[in-house]
């Protein structure tokens, strides 16, 4: 592939991960968070299980495998979507998109307590740079919010279900295991809505541009030009521009919203996309083969 189209495509999937976060949060005008994040998935799942199941995908086998994928998607698709959307009640986009991609960074420290993982000193050396971020970014917030701790927990969340993919994928067609992880967690995430919130919906060609925004654009078309990249291009060296995600969710942020853009929110978020580029970063081939997959499936 062309390196202009290679970044062209970066670019490209990169901005529609972290530009949903600012059109989630204008979403949440219109609807409860649980109730939008639920239709959001539950309509992307939907499209893409009726596509796999067209183009003939090889589907899991046992009742085993398709229990793994229902607790795939209730931790990334639910636990994670759900995390993020009720983060945005109370805090910004900006710093919303900040917390959630610290899970590269959550992948090393649990990868190597609970899986042996084995990952080199630059990697550490990020791990430490993007806490470093991350105390820096919320020192720049005057008072304590509840959106702090979802935006925390969504990060955490993603990281175990990476690991879980990680372990796990070898079972699966990635294209079947996200279209039924989408719709499992998209359930999860309606029944989550009905059990604890006043769920609404108000329907007009605002909110419905925005749910088939989130449901197509930011999740169909993001997923499929991830992993074609993924496909096409080193892994290793692909995800480690998983770093311009939370940049967009930032610039988006004030565009879009209007949000500020502290100096501690500068100074964490540079901490930040350094410590999840070096995270990423395989730098040689050798090191490719030695550090493992987890983090190459960072998106999964």
């Amino acid at each position: 592939m062309k390196k202009h189209y290679f970044f062209a495509l970066i670019i490209l999937t990169t901005f529609l991960m972290g530009s949903s976060f600012a059109v989630g949060k204008i979403g949440l005008g219109y609807s409860s968070p649980l109730l939008l994040a639920g239709l959001r998935f539950l309509l992307a799942g939907l499209i893409m299980a009726i596509i796999v199941k067209v183009l003939k995908r090889p589907h899991p086998g046992s009742m085993k495998n398709w229990g793994r994928a229902a607790v795939i998607g209730t931790l990334q698709t639910a636990g994670v979507m759900g995390c993020i959307f009720l983060s945005l009640r109370t805090i910004t986009a900006s710093e919303s998109s900040i917390l959630t991609f610290m899970n590269p960074l959550l992948v090393i420290i649990l990868g190597t307590v609970f899986m042996g993982n084995r990952y080199k000193w630059f990697q550490w050396t990020g791990v430490v740079l993007g806490f470093i971020g991350v105390g820096i970014t919320l020192g720049g917030i005057n008072e304590f919010k509840i959106g702090i701790v979802f935006g925390a927990a969504s990060s955490v969340f993603w990281a175990v279900s990476t690991l879980l993919v990680n372990k796990w994928g070898v079972h699966f067609d990635t294209w079947v295991l996200s279209a039924y992880q989408m719709l499992a967690g998209g359930g999860i995430l309606l029944l989550l809505s009905i059990l604890l919130e006043e769920p609404f919906f108000h329907m007009n060609k605002h909110s419905i541009l925005i749910l088939l925004w989130l449901s197509i654009m930011s999740s169909i078309v993001q997923f499929a030009v991830w992993y074609f990249l993924l496909q096409k291009g080193e892994p290793g060296k692909t995800s480690s521009y998983l770093f311009l995600a939370p940049f967009f969710g930032v610039l988006t942020g004030s565009v879009l919203l209007n949000e500020p853009i502290s100096y501690s929110l500068m100074a964490g978020g540079l901490f930040i996309f350094i410590g999840i580029y070096l995270v990423n970063n395989n730098f040689t081939k050798e090191e490719v083969n030695n550090t493992g997959t987890s983090l190459n499936k960072i998106n999964e």
